[in-house]
């Protein structure tokens, strides 16, 4: 995946703000780091199976946050998204600075 994009990032409050208004998050880790932890209401869509399902599995036509543990996997899904004419934002710093911000994750 490309990373020359300028890869949109928002803090936890917004990204929260923005699911709650209607974006659609997707949460690009591995399954069994989905099951320890998540961000409820996210849709998981691991990196290792994501190009051959994201245009089955993704709205186009409603922005995206994209999520992952930090930041990192999530930055290069945005970009690769934005240049395919996804509307996404990255969650910067990831679950980890969602759940350190205090807002609510899942576990099991």
């Amino acid at each position: 995946m490309d990373r020359h994009v300028d890869i949109p990032e928002v803090d936890p409050q917004e990204a929260k703000a923005r699911i709650e208004a209607g974006a659609y998050h997707v949460d690009v880790r591995e399954r069994d780091e989905i099951r320890a932890k998540r961000i409820p209401g996210g849709t998981p869509l691991p990196l290792s199976s994501f190009l051959e399902k994201y245009e089955v599995a993704l709205p186009n036509d409603r922005p995206i946050v994209v999520s992952c543990r930090s930041g990192a996997r999530s930055g290069q899904v945005t970009a690769f998204l934005i240049e395919r004419g996804y509307d996404a934002v990255n969650l910067a710093g990831g679950i980890i600075a969602w759940e350190n911000d205090g807002l609510p994750v899942e576990q099991g």
